[in-house]
């Protein structure tokens, strides 16, 4: 009996085919392509500035080209050696082919990722040092007669002359009772131990037996910095300077994005879980308003708003800065949460109302507690933005009182020739710290699965 030759799978018919000429050469002509044209540009822009006189500003070095080229060629060679080593090396120890361009591709990535993580954090770290120079200036002039390359060409500014002069001048006047000491020592003891269990947690000593005490600690660090918040007065700040106002400045903000953000989650989770399991008239066409009214930007609405403020008498109040975010932040938090909803498995909904459970009770103790991560997402998303936020504060906020962050640090640079530049970046570095602490504490909401553990025993 003779047996039918079966067809040959795709996988089988399937044959590796070379990539073709022009293919090969592609990466190549890009490569070519991108140094002539950064050597034409560099061509021109040394054309360009040969003409000019030479600025105080700016320093130069003769010759300066020649030197930079022969820098770039040792770089090269460097790069190369390493590459051919790391080869050598990698063939050695696992007893495979290895290419070399392969290596020397990794090395030219790390070196370009390098070259950009430090493009990104030097402006950062240029405010930092500039928030500590007492001088007030954000510009370093080059010292030409300096040997150290950094301060000669003004790319530092002079270390030995730092100070905390600009941090004091924003805590100038400022009247602590007793009490708040009290509390911002627990505040501060809470962190600490957070910290602690944290490095412990890394660390694999005991992460689940510290459960019960780090959700103390963040419950104690929680309550003590909303009794800061909610009762630190305009009176304790007596400065003459609005700089010496910065700390209630960070306090508004603190309250005002607290509270929008406690609203996003109100207004989002309950209209997100309507939008996900109620059908009713109307949902598709308000689910397209959602959508519709995300086109527009926000100061497009800024007559109206400032309008209807000033009717219902709301301006140069925290009740109306809070009412318009929070009316901001309803469609995009409740597309959010509609689409995390539909992704929870409603077998656990109707498991909880066969019991007995009403709609309201299921939203309450079945979806909200499988919702920890998205309702952490929501309100730092809520509290990040509305922190950051400037032109509705500044439009319906008058009293430097009143002011947030974003305002107040408007006021340093207010003048042409006045500008407050050491300030200014003492109160950002300052005014930074609250976000920073936030990605940093809840960053652990935003992995791991958030159904995991929910279902019905």
């Amino acid at each position: 009996m003779t047996v039918a030759p079966q067809r040959p799978t795709e996988a089988e018919v399937y044959v590796h085919r070379e990539p073709g000429p022009l293919r090969r050469a592609l990466p190549w002509l890009v490569l070519a392509a991108l140094v002539i044209g950064l050597g034409t540009l560099g061509y021109f822009l040394a054309k360009n500035m040969e003409g000019r006189p030479k600025s105080f500003t700016i320093y130069f070095v003769e010759g300066g080209w020649k030197r930079f080229l022969l820098f770039l060629l040792a770089a090269c060679g460097v790069l190369a050696l390493t590459s051919l080593i790391g080869q050598r090396i990698g063939r050695w120890r696992t007893g495979r082919h290895i290419s070399y361009l392969a290596v020397l591709g990794d090395q030219l990535t790390h070196l370009f990722l390098i070259l950009v993580v430090l493009i990104a954090v030097y402006p950062l770290f240029y405010v930092l040092l500039a928030a500590f120079d007492p001088r007030n200036s954000l510009f370093a002039f080059p010292n030409f007669s300096d040997p150290n390359i950094l301060y000669r060409s003004g790319l530092l500014p002079d270390i030995s002359k730092l100070s905390l002069e600009n941090f004091g001048r924003l805590f100038d006047g400022v009247l602590v009772p007793a009490w708040q000491l009290v509390v911002a020592a627990v505040a501060g003891a809470a962190l600490v131990a957070l910290l602690l269990f944290a490095l412990a947690g890394r660390r694999g000593r005991d992460p689940e037996g510290l459960a019960g005490a780090r959700t103390w600690a963040l419950r104690v660090l929680a309550v003590a910095l909303a009794v800061l918040i909610l009762f630190v007065t305009p009176a304790q700040f007596t400065g003459q300077d609005n700089e010496s106002k910065f700390v209630l400045s960070v306090r508004n903000t603190l309250f005002v994005s607290g509270l929008t953000g406690l609203l996003a989650i109100l207004l989002s989770t309950s209209a997100g879980y309507a939008m996900a399991r109620l059908r009713f008239p109307g949902r598709f066409q308000t689910l397209l308003f959602f959508i519709f009214i995300q086109m527009f930007p926000v100061f497009l609405a800024l007559v109206a708003v400032y309008s209807l403020m000033v009717t219902l008498g709301l301006t140069n109040t925290f009740t109306g800065l809070i009412l318009a975010y929070s009316g901001g932040a309803i469609a995009f938090n409740t597309w959010i949460f509609k689409g995390y909803v539909e992704s929870l498995p409603e077998s656990l909904e109707e498991a909880a109302m066969v019991d007995g459970a009403t709609r309201w009770q299921t939203f309450l103790r079945v979806v909200l507690p499988l919702s920890g991560g998205m309702l952490a997402f929501i309100f730092l998303n809520q509290f990040i933005g509305t922190y950051a936020e400037f032109i509705l504060a500044n439009v319906l906020l008058t009293g430097v009182e009143k002011w947030t962050v974003g305002v107040m640090l408007l006021s340093f640079t207010s003048g042409q020739f006045s500008t407050k530049w050491g300030v200014f970046a003492a109160a950002a570095t300052l005014g930074a710290l609250p976000i920073i602490a936030l990605f940093y504490g809840f960053q652990g909401y935003f992995v791991g699965g958030a159904v995991a553990g929910g279902v019905k025993e």
